[in-house]
C-alpha cells in the first residue's frame, strides 16, 4: 500500500532561482513527484529553457520571469501563479548570489547586489506568498539557508550576513504565521557540487581539505537535498516550523582535528 505521508503530488510549488543549480534540481524533483511546479528567474531565455528541459509527465513545468531584487515585480509573479492555479502550497526560496572577496574590498554596489537578492528579495517574496497562504490557511515556505550561518567562511561576509538574516526571517515568520497554518523552515546545504562550484571543487587541494573536515568525507550533490525539501513540503513535517535543517555531511556537527583515536 502506498504511503502518501511524503507525497507532494498535485501541490502547487513556486521555486525562485529555478533556472540552474540547486533551484533547478529541486524544481525537477518536485515535478517528477507529481507537483505542478512554477519556476522563476531573471532571464526569459534561461528560465524558459529550463522549464522545457525539466518538464515530465502530465504537468509541464511553467515559468514566470521575475527578478526578486526588483520587489515591484513580486506581486505580479504571485498574482500570476494564483490566477493560474488558485493557490500556492509550497514556496522554495532558492534565488541567491555570492562573491568571494576580502571584506575590505567589497563595494557598496556589490554589497547591495548580494543583500538585495539573498535577503531583501526573499523577504518580500515570502511576504507576498505568505499573504496568499494566510488566506488559504495552509502552506509551507522553505528557505535555502547556508552552512555559513553555523560558522562563516572567510571571503564571503556579505553572503554570510544575508544568510544569517534568512535564519532569523525563518524563525520570525514561523512564529507569526503558525496560527494561520503556514509553516516556515530552512534548509542549509553544505558544500554542494553545482555548475557554479565545479571549478572551485576541481582543485585537488580543496578536495583534500573537504575530506579532512567533513565527517562523511565527500562533497554533496544537489540530489542530496531533495529528500529534505520533499519532507519539509509534505505532511511528514506537519508539526515542524521555524527550524533550519543542515544537510552538510556533518560539517556543522563539530570540528575535526588531526588526532588518531
Amino acid at each position: 500500500m502506498a504511503d502518501n505521508l511524503f507525497s507532494v503530488s498535485n501541490q502547487i510549488v513556486l521555486v525562485s532561482g529555478g533556472s540552474r543549480g540547486i533551484g533547478r534540481s529541486l524544481a525537477a524533483a518536485f515535478a517528477e513527484r507529481g507537483a505542478q511546479v512554477v519556476i522563476t528567474g531573471r532571464e526569459e531565455k534561461t528560465i524558459s529553457q529550463t522549464a522545457r528541459e525539466i518538464s515530465t509527465g502530465e504537468k509541464p513545468v511553467q515559468h514566470v520571469v521575475c527578478d526578486v531584487s526588483e520587489v515591484d515585480q513580486i506581486p505580479s509573479l504571485v498574482k500570476t501563479v494564483v490566477e493560474r492555479h488558485g493557490r500556492i502550497d509550497t514556496l522554495l526560496n532558492v534565488a541567491g548570489v555570492n562573491k568571494r572577496k576580502k571584506v575590505e574590498t567589497f563595494t557598496p554596489e556589490e554589497y547591495d547586489f548580494i543583500l538585495d537578492i539573498n535577503l531583501r528579495g526573499l523577504f518580500f517574496l515570502s511576504q507576498e506568498v505568505g499573504k496568499q497562504m494566510i488566506a488559504q490557511k495552509s502552506g509551507s515556505i522553505i528557505n535555502i539557508d547556508s552552512l555559513n550561518t553555523n560558522s562563516p567562511l572567510k571571503g564571503v561576509l556579505p553572503y554570510a550576513m544575508s544568510k544569517a538574516g534568512v535564519s532569523m526571517l525563518t524563525r520570525g515568520m514561523a512564529a507569526e504565521w503558525g496560527q494561520h497554518g503556514v509553516r516556515v523552515n530552512g534548509l542549509a546545504p553544505g558544500f554542494i557540487l553545482t555548475d557554479m562550484t565545479n571549478k572551485l571543487w576541481s582543485d585537488p587541494k580543496m578536495q583534500a581539505w573537504n575530506k579532512s573536515v567533513c565527517p562523511l568525507q565527500r562533497l554533496g550533490n544537489v540530489e542530496d537535498l531533495v529528500g529534505t525539501a520533499i519532507y519539509l513540503a509534505s505532511k511528514a513535517s506537519a508539526f515542524m516550523t521555524g527550524q533550519t535543517l543542515y544537510v552538510d555531511g556533518g560539517m556543522s556537527a563539530g570540528r575535526l582535528w588531526p588526532i588518531e583515536l
